[in-house]
């Protein structure tokens, strides 16, 4: 398959490929974080953290950038 995406010079086959590429790199991060998350030594170790505590130090962070952004 990936012999004929890469044959073919047309743009929008260049386009489904660079789709491709993309989404199979999305796939592999969620699937790479499935396996860490599924470990029981992980679990502890984020159970620990909180992640209220994360998502409550991380508001002003967020409000600064939206500051900047808008500018």
């Amino acid at each position: 398959m990936s012999m004929e995406l890469s044959e073919n010079t047309n743009g929008q086959d260049n386009e489904s490929r660079d789709t491709l590429y993309l989404l199979s790199g999305a796939a592999m991060i969620v699937f790479g974080a499935g396996l860490i998350l599924s470990t029981p030594i992980m679990r502890r170790y984020l159970s620990g953290v909180g992640v209220g505590n994360l998502i409550q130090a991380a508001i002003p962070d967020f409000e600064r950038y939206v500051k900047l952004r808008s500018m």
